[in-house]
Formats: structure tokens, C-alpha cells, sequence
């Protein structure tokens, strides 16, 4: 029921010894453990079990030179200034490691937060009706619009971005990302990239957004499914728009008549769940904010979660990741694609 690891992939290895020193030499353990959590598609996260208390240790993928995607040292300041913000569904950070040597990379640890994590099916031995997943549709707009309803200048979330241009320099820069990893060509991802960089809206709305919240990067109560607990993968959070974050959690809720290759991301397909339109709906009344360009921010995220698929399936193209997982992207990304032409055709999400 709860999130669990498994062994760890082949070629993803940590160097137990000198991170068992490193810990040793920080007061943390003596002894311990280590697995991997399977799921996720980006950093790598890895179960750290010393005896007395559970660890997450967070490293860049393995062939990742992307370095705004991979920032640890961002990542773990994000969570400790969030922590001093008071706001309280984020996992406690404990230590950042700069010295490379350890493990072959800059890492982070948290300790876990003990929960259930919807993947890509129902966990087993549980079953969640119809009212369950409505609540817990609910519960994440709630939860989103808390965070950004933050006030960025007095946590000092402020230095984390530069709110000023945001919108057009995310356009720009997932366009260039795109292009640059490019291995096939997809019509429907040229013409949505053509389109936005004519439909950029007007906004000076500034928020701290996560930029990767969906389902899977929740932690949830497992006594009460529609509680959070924890957030979770803050390596792309930063200061800009609130839409824009609504928009890439909009792209990743699959509904029903999705292509297949998107329900993996989300178990929002399930009956009970809101639709897309509702969620954006109810983003609105929550937050008291305007919506009119709603479509614009969700052919953004589709594309946007189209191009994170296409920079991993780059990776794997190019034999830097070994993960079977990975052949299948071009099938997301062309369904991304696809959906993003078609809310732009018809008007509507």
C-alpha cells in the first residue's frame, strides 16, 4: 500500500561505502541500507535505512547535463526555505552534499514521509470509489492554491525567480529545449510551438509554483486518501505565473478518452475524478483567478511535459539510460502533442 523500493536498476548503483563514511562523518549512521524507488522519470530517488530513521536521497539522473533540470543544491533550498515558511507539506531536508566524489554527483537528503503515492495503477489491496477520488481531486486544487497564495517576499521564495518575463522566457526556452533533443518529427509539436509564440498572454500574476504537480508527486494520508501530506520533485519550482502551474498539472490529467500513453502520468482517468475543465474551474473560484486564457497555459504544459519526455527519450536514444520504461515515450509525446492542437482548434481544455 505504501510507496515501496525495489533493487536498484543496473548502471544507477550508489558507492555505498564512500556515502556510508559521508554519513558516518555527518553523525547519521554507522550502518545502513539502500534501495531505489522505481517510478519517476528524472532525478533519481533512493530509500537510505540506517536503524533509527528512514531516509530519501535525490541525485541527478545518470547522462543528465541539464543543469537548471538537475540543480540539487536548488532543489534542497527550495524545501528548507518552504520549511521555514511555514508551509508544512513539504519533507524535512537534512543535508545537501556539493562534493561530487561521494557518489559521483551532488545529492540531497530528506527524511520520508511515510504515505501512499498513486503510480500508475491503484495500489495493491486498495480500492478507491468514485466519492474518494472526487475528494481527492478537490483536495489537490486545494492544496495547489495554498501554495501559490504564498507570500513570496516575506519567505524570501522571491530569490528563487525572476517573475519579469516569465511566461515568454518559459515559451522560448521549451521550444529551444525541444528543437535541441529533438529525434523525430512530430506536426503537431511544430505548429503548437508556432502558436504559442503568437498567444503569449499578458500577465502579472507572480506565485511560487511547483511545476511538476500531479498525483504521483503527492503523499498521501493512508488512513484518509484525500489527505496530503507531502509534496514531493521540487527541481523545477520557481517564481512566475500561477497559470503556468495549473496549466503543466492540467497537461498530465489524463481523462478517460485519453490516449492510452498518458494514463500512466495520473489516475485522474478513474471514475469520480473532475475533468480537466472542472479543475480549472474550481482553480478559479479558489483562487479568485481569471481563466480566460486557460487554453493557452494548457497547450503550454502539454508541450512542456512533452518536451521533459522527449529530453529523456533523447537520453535513452543515445544509450545513457538503460531503462526499457523510456522506448515507449514518443508515444507520450505525440499524445501531448496532439492534445495541445486540439484544446488550440477548438478553443477548450
Amino acid at each position: 500500500m505504501l510507496d515501496q523500493p525495489a533493487h536498484i536498476r543496473q548502471g544507477e548503483e550508489l558507492n555505498s561505502e564512500n556515502l556510508i563514511a559521508f554519513l558516518k562523518a555527518k553523525g547519521l549512521a554507522s550502518e545502513i541500507t539502500i534501495q531505489q524507488f522505481p517510478s519517476g522519470y528524472s532525478n533519481l530517488t533512493y530509500l537510505i535505512q540506517t536503524g533509527h530513521e528512514d531516509f530519501i536521497l535525490r541525485r541527478p539522473p545518470f547522462g543528465a547535463n541539464i543543469k537548471s533540470a538537475h540543480d540539487m543544491e536548488r532543489e534542497y533550498h527550495v524545501l528548507s526555505l518552504l520549511q521555514k515558511a511555514g508551509f508544512t507539506k513539504v519533507p524535512e531536508p537534512v543535508l545537501f552534499c556539493e562534493e561530487e566524489d561521494v557518489i559521483g554527483a551532488k545529492f540531497y537528503l530528506m527524511k520520508r514521509v511515510q504515505g501512499v503515492i498513486l503510480r500508475n495503477r491503484v495500489p495493491k489491496g486498495m480500492a478507491i470509489d468514485a466519492p474518494t477520488f472526487h475528494q481527492l481531486s478537490r483536495s489537490a486544487i486545494d492544496q495547489l492554491v495554498q501554495l501559490h497564495q504564498l507570500d513570496v517576499h516575506t519567505t524570501g521564495l522571491h530569490q528563487l525567480g525572476k517573475p519579469e518575463g516569465y511566461v515568454q522566457r518559459q515559451v522560448e526556452g521549451w521550444i529551444k529545449r525541444y528543437f535541441n533533443a529533438q529525434t523525430d518529427d512530430i506536426a503537431a509539436m511544430n505548429e503548437t510551438a508556432e502558436w504559442m509564440q503568437k498567444n503569449i498572454p499578458t500577465s502579472n500574476r507572480v506565485s511560487f509554483i511547483h511545476n511538476d504537480y500531479k498525483y504521483d508527486n503527492l503523499v498521501l494520508n493512508a488512513d484518509r486518501l484525500t489527505e496530503i501530506k507531502a509534496i514531493l520533485d521540487w527541481e523545477m519550482a520557481t517564481v512566475g505565473d500561477p497559470l503556468m502551474d495549473l496549466g503543466t498539472s492540467l497537461a498530465y490529467w489524463a481523462e478517460p478518452n485519453d490516449a492510452d500513453a498518458l494514463k500512466p502520468f495520473n489516475l485522474t482517468w478513474m471514475p469520480g475524478n473532475m475533468t480537466r475543465h472542472e479543475m480549472a474551474q474550481y482553480y478559479s473560484e479558489k483562487s479568485n483567478t481569471p481563466i480566460d486564457d486557460i487554453v493557452f497555459y494548457y497547450a503550454f504544459g502539454s508541450f512542456k511535459v512533452a518536451v521533459i519526455c522527449q529530453q529523456i527519450y533523447h537520453r535513452y536514444k543515445q544509450g545513457h539510460t538503460q531503462d526499457p520504461r523510456f522506448a515507449s515515450l514518443l508515444f507520450v509525446i505525440k499524445a501531448c502533442a496532439e492534445n495541445a492542437r486540439k484544446a488550440i482548434f477548438n478553443s477548450l481544455i
